[in-house]
């Protein structure tokens, strides 16, 4: 597999760095740790200065990053380019044939949401390839790594699945195959259940037993394709809204991983949908949005 790593120096991006070393990767595998230098608009002798200073640590970012990388037994090379983040982070990603790019989200303490960055959202959104954005793990760090994978027997969320199969996680990594039903009939509480006519109940339980039927399909579906590369496969149904039912299930398991589809906007490829959105907002451990 060959990633692209962005860092720009900042702690974030040096977290990404460090969740990379708990893969196994192997001499197959690459690294590129690329660095960006800005463009700064309407050149002046000040401007000129600051490019001078941001060109002279450059080398010392991309050095840095690499000594994270020291332990990762994949071949590590630096790059360094200029122009606009985002759009030159896309580039190098389809120009090097890259099949991951990973980048850092920043954290802000004692709010339970991250902001990504206009250059982190811009190339999450815009990417062709799959984008892995790590988040600093809020909870126990322990060494078995625990993903949560976003089933919806869509196209997008197949893909996710395939490539989930390539990449190379421990061996003993423990993945959850996660399908959340979004059913009108959630919407009545168990607790009312009692206060409906028996012949509504009916048609409840027969709306209820079709959609976890079909919940099983798309959770054997997916494990089809992940068995390949996991050993510790586990499927769980809920009914509810996606987002908050898998951010919730995130929190109470301690995942290390969220990977969810690009599944959004029809005719817009790579863009993404509500779920895809929140989960990557919200959620406190990193996220894998793939690509269809």
């Amino acid at each position: 597999m060959k990633i692209l790593l962005a860092t720009d120096g900042s702690d974030y991006s040096e977290e990404a760095a460090g969740f990379l070393t708990r893969f196994n990767f192997s001499q197959k595998d690459e690294i590129v740790v690329l660095h960006v230098i800005s463009e700064i608009p309407y050149e002046d002798d000040y401007k000129a200065q600051i490019r001078q200073a941001i060109r002279k640590v450059a080398p010392k970012i991309l050095e840095s990053t690499v000594n994270i990388l020291k332990p990762v037994n994949a071949k590590i090379m630096s790059v360094e380019a200029d122009g606009y983040p985002d759009t030159t982070i896309i580039e190098k990603a389809v120009s090097l044939d890259i099949d991951l790019i990973v980048m850092g989200a920043r954290g802000i303490k004692g709010i339970k949401i991250f902001f990504l960055g206009s250059s982190t959202r811009s190339v999450t959104i815009n990417s062709p390839k799959p984008v892995l954005v790590i988040k600093r793990h809020q909870g126990e760090v322990t060494g078995k790594m625990k993903i949560i994978f976003a089933a919806d027997g869509s196209d997008s969320a197949d893909e996710t699945a395939r490539f989930l199969s390539l990449m190379p996680f421990p061996d003993d990594a423990e993945i959850t195959v996660m399908h959340v039903s979004r059913s009108a009939v959630s919407d009545i509480p168990d607790r009312y259940m009692m206060e409906i006519s028996d012949e509504i109940k009916e048609e409840v339980a027969r709306v209820r037993t079709i959609e976890s039927a079909e919940s099983e399909k798309i959770i054997e579906k997916a494990q089809t394709y992940l068995s390949k590369r996991f050993t510790n496969i586990y499927g769980l149904k809920k009914i509810g809204d996606p987002s908050i039912e898998i951010l919730n299930e995130a929190n109470i398991s301690n995942a290390d991983l969220i990977a969810v589809g690009s599944r959004g906007l029809r005719g817009v490829k790579g863009m993404l949908g509500s779920v895809s959105r929140r989960i990557l907002g919200h959620s406190e451990c990193s996220v894998l949005i793939g690509k269809g």
